[in-house]
Order: structure tokens, then sequence, then C-alpha cells
């Protein structure tokens, strides 16, 4: 099955691979969305060179996870996918090329802190998390970690890159706890309803971790912060409103402007860099979509498949009802809020003005760019492409810095 989903990958032939998804898969992602995403995937990389044999994981698991591995003219990437005991695929997500193995940043001292399993929520879509507590008896401050859009795990996996474990096992070497946790998207892909929504994704984890970290007996109840990259960073004030407990915000790279208008700016970046047919027919179907979910004949049972990524009308409906400048304006609460100046997905222009322009004038909020930095955080020079992404690194020690002094600070 894996060798026919990339026979079809290699010619393209995205409207084929549909009838290998399994019923809950297909729900979830349309050949379209399929067809983006390779398309953008490959522009940001100067264009396909290969597809490789499929790669089984060990084991008898069901279902078994297989790796396709995509060679392009500058980088490459993998797509993941599992295949179930009925031969259908029941996953699916195009993920940065991982040869390379995450090493220790030199700004952690894994002997200043200790690390546990949790588990988050309870149900069918609790999700499992690491907490990272310093040594000493406290009290600490605390953040929960919130990864961004997409189906990541704790770490906010991206290739040879796990920016979210860099923030935790830098912030607790400097004496701060962390929890950061799974997201539902990436440990129950397959058990998600078909009205899941953005809240779903974030608040119920997160405001358990509030409380896990609440119970913490080195941990200083009224110092509990959320600490949101991107999407996170986007949902972070909607989870602070709901828990008035919650002692301020740290918004990395945290998206402002609506999702579906940002996504057809990403496309359009990214169709420069390898201008073609095929990305220009992408771009034009994700804005058809996106204009879709801008108006008013968006309803609840719009068919994802003519939505942007194959995500339901539900999801859109929550999102486009959201707006987090406003909510966190309304906040009473300090916030750090940091910018890459390099991000091409989260951007000064489009992003950060919004957030300075509600609040600039607020005291207890400080805003930083951190004009060498990417999306993640992890320095560079020049233009920053997908395929930077691939490359080894590591979150600033600078931004680790300022936010470990900003909690400290903050009483």
């Amino acid at each position: 099955m894996a060798r026919d989903f990339a026979a079809l990958l290699r010619a393209e032939s995205f409207a084929e691979t549909a009838e290998l998804f399994a019923p809950l898969l297909r729900a979830a992602v349309s050949a379209e969305a399929l067809r983006l995403a390779w398309a953008a995937e490959a522009a940001g990389r100067g264009g396909v060179r290969a597809v490789g044999e499929p790669v089984s994981g060990p084991g008898e698991a069901d279902p078994v996870r297989v790796r396709i591995p995509v060679t392009c003219a500058d980088g490459s990437f993998t797509v993941v996918t599992s295949v179930g005991a009925d031969g259908l695929l029941h996953g699916l997500r195009l993920a940065q090329d991982d040869g390379a193995e995450w090493q220790s940043p030199p700004y952690a001292d894994q002997a200043r802190f200790t690390e546990r399993e949790v588990r988050l929520g309870t149900g069918p879509l609790a999700v499992p998390g690491t907490l990272s507590l310093p040594a000493g008896p406290g009290p600490w401050p605390a953040v929960v970690l919130l990864s961004g859009g997409g189906a990541f795990d704790r770490d906010e996996s991206s290739g040879p890159n796990k920016p979210l474990k860099d923030l935790a096992w830098g912030l607790a070497s400097r004496q701060v706890a962390v929890l950061r946790f799974d997201k539902a998207t990436f440990a129950h892909p397959d058990h998600l309803p078909s009205d899941f929504t953005m809240a779903d994704e974030y608040l119920p984890p997160a405001l358990a971790a509030v409380q896990l970290l609440r119970r913490q007996p080195g941990v200083a109840a009224d110092r509990i912060h959320l600490l949101g990259h991107s999407m996170g960073g986007k949902v972070a004030p909607r989870i602070a409103a709901a828990d008035p407990s919650i002692a301020g915000l740290v918004l990395l790279a945290a998206d402002a402007q609506p999702m579906h208008e940002a996504a057809v700016r990403v496309a359009r970046h990214l169709a420069a860099l390898a201008p073609g047919p095929d990305i220009d027919d992408a771009v034009a179907t994700l804005a058809r979509q996106a204009a879709l979910v801008a108006g008013p004949e968006l309803k609840p049972d719009t068919p994802s498949e003519l939505l942007p990524f194959g995500l339901s009308a539900a999801y859109w409906l929550d999102l486009r009802a959201y707006d987090p400048v406003a909510t966190a304006a309304a906040l009473a609460r300090p916030m750090l809020i940091l910018q890459g100046g390099r991000d091409y997905q989260v951007t000064v222009a489009d992003d950060l003005t919004r957030w300075q322009d509600a609040l600039a004038d607020r005291p207890e909020v400080a805003i930083r760019i951190h004009q060498d930095a990417n999306h993640l955080f992890l320095p560079g020079s020049g233009r920053a492409t997908p395929a930077e992404y691939a490359r080894p690194g590591h979150v600033e020690p600078a931004v680790v810095d300022e936010i470990a002094t900003w909690l400290a600070r903050c009483r």
C-alpha cells in the first residue's frame, strides 16, 4: 500500500491518493490539501527530484508507521503515513527530514533539573507530556508550552530541531518549571471528532497542565504562565481568559493575521522561491478556499474538501470568530511578545504590528524583535526558506535568557 502511495506521489496523481485513505483520514485531508502541501514543501526546496522507497517502522503495530523519503534540489522532507490492517492509510503528515539527531543546546544543564512523564486530561483525547522541575526547593515560576499549528509532539519536532525542548531544557536550567505536551492531533490522529476545533485542540490539555503545575510543591502557584509559539501564541490569550489564575503570557511568533489570509500569503512566498504551473495552481486553489472561509457562504456543513488544508468548517468557524489581539488587550496581565525578524510565516509587518498597535502603550507588556531569528527562533542570515528548518540548530540563547529574566521579574 505504501509503495502504491509513493508511486502516486511520484506521478503527482493526488486525486487518486484519496482512494487509499481510510474514512477518517479522507474526511480530514482532501486530495487538494495534499497537493497544496506537497507543492509548498517542494517549492521551498527547489523542486522534487526523487521519491524514495517506503521504509516501515519496527514491530507489528497496527497501524504500521511508514516513512517515504522525498529528495529535492535543496534539501529533503519525509512523508509519514500509517497503514492499517484494513490495507488503508490512517495517518498522513509531511515532516522535515530527520536524518540528523537533536543534541542538547549548550545553554542546558541536565544536572540542574529533573524530568518525569505526566498525563493531561481524561478520556480518549488525554495526552502525554513531560514535566521539567528545577533542582532545589523553589518556589519557581512555571510555564506551560504551547506548540504551533499542526500535529506536533511535545518538543515541536521539526526535522533535527526541537524548539520547545530547547526552551524547556534552557528554562529548567534557569530555575523555571516547564510542562510541555503532545497535541491530540499528534497523539490521537485517528480519534478526533469531525467537528474538532482549535479550542478543543488546546484548551483542555493546557488548562489541565496549569492545574497540574499548581499542585507541585516547588512551583509558585501564583506565577504560572503560558508560553505559546505560532498558533500556540495565538490561542494563549483565549486560554488565559478561561483561567484568571494564569499569571501572564509569553508569545513567540504569535500570528495575529487571520489564518486563511496568512496561508495564502505564505503560499505566494513559497511560490516565488520556485515558480511553476503546479505551485501557481495550488496557490490559486488555496486563494479560492480562503475566500470561502472569509465569506458568508461558510456554514457548519460546508465540506472540508472545499476549505484550506482539509480542515473542517467547524474549525474555521471557531477560528474566524476568535480575535487573539482583542482577547489579549482585555487581559490585565503581563506579556512578553517576541518576534523573529527573518520569519516569513509570522511576520513583523503582517502580525507583530497588530500586537504593537493594541498593546504597545501597556507598561506590563514588553515587545522585542530578534532580527536574525527565523520562525523557530533559530539564528540565520539571508532570506529564510523551508530548507533552513532541516539544518540542525537551537533556539537563540538570547531568547532563552530574555524569557528566563522576564519570568524571574514577573511577580
